[in-house]
This record gives C-alpha cells, sequence and structure tokens, in this order.
C-alpha cells in the first residue's frame, strides 16, 4: 500500500536501485521501496540531486516543501503522464464561460458551507449553543444561488466563514484567544493551526489530482495564478470542515496540543516539531479511516473520497452530468 512520507530531520535523499535512501545528518539511514512511495513532505532542509528527480518522475512521485514555520513553499510536481487535450478544452471553456463557472463554483461551497453547517450541528448536539449561528448560516447558504458573479458568492463564502469561525471559542475546550481568521502570517496558535492543517489538505489535493487526467491550474471559484495550483484551493474547500476542522477541533478538546507547543516568542507562528509530527500522523490516519459510501454502497477512506469528487467535476466537464459536491451526513 503507498503512503505519503514526512521528512522532519535534515539529510539527504538519493536514489538506491529501486528504493529511495534517506540520509539523515547523524548518519542513520532509512530505505523505503519506491513503489510504496505515494508523495514526499520535505519539512526541513534536504538535499536533493537530479539522479533523485528523474527517479521520482519517472514513478509519478510530487514533493511538497515546507519551510522553518512548516508553511507550505512549493511542490515538485513530475511531468503529467495522463494528460487530455480534449479534458482540458472542457476545463478552459468552463472557465471562460460565465454562466457555466459560476455553476461550478455555487457547487463548491454550498457543500463546503453544508460540511461547516453540520459541524456546527455535531458540537451542537454535544451541548455547545450554536443555534443562532447556525440559523445566520442556513440564511447565507439561501443565497448561493442568487449569486450573479464569482465576486459576490465569495462575499457570500467570506460571511459565512466568519460566522463559522467566531463559533470557535465555544468549540474548543482550551483558553486560546481566537477573534479572527488571519493567514499572512498567522497571528496565534489556532490560526498556526488552521494554515498548517489546511495547507497540508491542499497538497493531498494535488497529489490527488495529479492522478487523474484534470490540470489543476485551471479553477472556478479562485482566480487561476501563475504561482499556485488554484483548482487544489476549489476542491480543498468541501474538504477542509470534514477533515481538517474537526482534526483541529479534536486535537485541541483532548489536549493533544495546546499553546505550549508553539513558539510564544514567534506569536505562536512557528508549530514545534513534535506537534507537526503529531498532527501530521493523525491528518494520514484520518485520510486512510473508512466511512460506508452511500453511493457506492462499499467502505471507502477519507483520501478516496477526494479522488471521487474529482472524477465528479471531469464528469461534468466532459459528460454534462451536473456536479454536486460532496456532502458530509454524519
Amino acid at each position: 500500500m503507498k503512503q505519503s512520507y514526512y521528512l522532519y530531520k535534515s539529510g539527504r535523499i538519493q536514489r538506491k536501485d529501486n528504493t529511495l535512501e534517506i540520509v539523515y545528518q547523524d548518519n542513520t539511514k532509512k530505505t523505503i521501496p519506491i513503489e510504496r512511495v505515494d508523495d514526499i513532505y520535505v519539512m526541513t532542509e534536504f538535499d536533493f540531486n537530479t539522479k533523485l528527480i528523474n527517479f521520482l518522475g519517472k514513478y509519478g512521485i510530487n514533493v511538497h516543501f515546507f519551510n522553518y514555520y512548516g508553511f507550505y513553499t512549493g511542490s515538485y510536481y513530475p511531468k503529467e503522464s495522463l494528460v487530455s487535450g480534449k479534458l482540458l478544452v472542457k476545463q478552459v471553456e468552463h472557465y471562460t464561460n460565465q454562466e457555466q463557472r459560476l455553476t461550478i463554483a455555487k457547487a463548491f461551497i454550498d457543500a463546503a458551507s453544508y460540511n461547516i453547517y453540520r459541524n456546527l450541528t455535531y458540537y451542537q448536539n454535544r451541548g455547545k449553543e450554536l443555534t443562532e449561528e447556525k440559523k445566520e448560516i442556513e440564511y447565507l447558504r439561501k443565497q448561493i444561488n442568487l449569486c450573479q458573479n464569482v465576486q459576490e458568492l465569495m462575499g457570500i463564502e467570506g460571511n459565512i466563514r466568519k460566522v463559522y469561525y467566531d463559533c470557535w471559542n465555544r468549540i474548543i475546550n482550551q483558553d486560546i484567544a481566537f477573534e479572527k481568521r488571519v493567514k499572512n502570517p498567522p497571528d496565534n496558535a489556532i490560526n498556526s493551526l488552521i494554515s498548517y492543517v489546511n495547507t497540508m489538505i491542499y497538497t493531498r489535493v494535488l497529489s490527488e489530482i495529479y492522478k487523474t487526467q484534470l490540470n489543476p491550474t485551471i479553477s472556478y471559484l479562485h482566480e487561476p495564478s501563475e504561482r499556485r495550483f488554484s483548482l487544489c484551493l476549489d476542491i480543498a474547500e468541501i474538504f477542509k470542515p470534514i477533515i481538517g476542522d474537526r482534526l483541529i477541533f479534536s486535537m485541541l478538546n483532548k489536549n493533544q496540543i495546546t499553546e505550549k507547543d508553539f513558539e510564544e516568542g514567534l506569536n505562536f507562528l512557528y508549530i514545534k516539531e513534535k506537534a507537526r509530527k503529531e498532527l501530521t500522523k493523525q491528518l494520514d490516519m484520518k485520510l486512510q479511516t473508512t466511512i460506508k459510501h452511500k453511493t457506492l454502497d462499499r467502505e471507502v477512506s477519507y483520501e478516496y473520497l477526494i479522488r471521487l469528487e474529482i472524477y465528479k467535476l471531469i464528469k461534468h466537464l466532459t459528460e454534462d452530468i451536473p456536479y454536486e459536491g460532496f456532502k458530509m451526513w454524519w
């Protein structure tokens, strides 16, 4: 079974026959069969050479890079082996046609906001008073279909998230001040957690898109950009509440992470290595957890739900099967 590998200790990684050999600075080594590698997350300084890059490219392995603070800086994205000119044309057509673009963008926000609403329902059923916020989000969700363009839609999405984030201090049992979402850079422990976990989901979506014929730079909700895979941001919106937010709530409420796991002198910007390792471990466990799929009538992992979402989008683009974003029922 393939899996993601995270590199936290500095060193170098090289090809050794048909394996990856990791040599750490203390001269300890680890060998991984290439067939077991899904993607690689480099969380510290590591040395590579062109021989290794060519080897990774041959097997279609993405490498995601993060800086000292745990912020995503970029990815090595191998030459696409699954290409489709027909699908690319369809992707562009649905972007340039404002009505078609808006239809897809609305589906993303409809699903994402529903999953946010379900999170509030989950915690209200566990004793948190969130009635007014749920009513407000219900009202805002009704405005989604009334939006005339993507800019209006993004405004509704921003208002939904503001209401949602206002609930976090009640959902989280720890006494951590969290007034609003701040991204660049995060200004407290919770904002740092959100940024870190969201980035991990974003890169996981990128890895799943790579296994299909979709082009990750052509998006519908977020504007395409020269410096990012914006379709990953679109699809990640659906899964951030389901995977990322639930993980953050759970780990904070179980005291698996506290403010002691951040560098206070850096305004809680830096998540300590031990906490980052635990976060990625728990995230991987979540992604491999299975649920009974209502349509397929079989067990599928959260990770595979992301792939299924991409397939649904492809069918919308090529077969005119209306796209509906994934909505959790639990």
